[in-house]
């Protein structure tokens, strides 16, 4: 699997499933994940896509795993340990 430069990624950027579907838009990365922006989430809540799930970045970020498997896997502010 190819390296990702995190650099390349940039705040509004379409997120897009292996289906081909947009799953929602980067909000920007955060550590080894992207922050998607919770108003393209479909819930209103924030949600982190590890790095290692991108297959390649173009004009888009482009996800090795399907809009319904990233959705399922994906880690949501809520279930994130505390960082007081």
């Amino acid at each position: 699997m190819a390296t990702i430069n995190a650099t390349n990624i940039a705040h509004g950027m379409d997120i897009i499933g292996s289906c081909g579907n947009r799953i929602g838009a980067v909000d920007h990365v955060e550590g080894e994940s992207i922050k998607v922006t919770k108003e393209s989430s479909g819930d209103g809540q924030h949600h982190f896509i590890p790095l290692d799930w991108i297959e390649r970045v173009d004009t888009h970020v482009h996800l090795t795993k399907d809009c319904g498997a990233t959705r399922s896997d994906w880690k949501s502010e809520n279930s994130l340990p505390s960082r007081n």
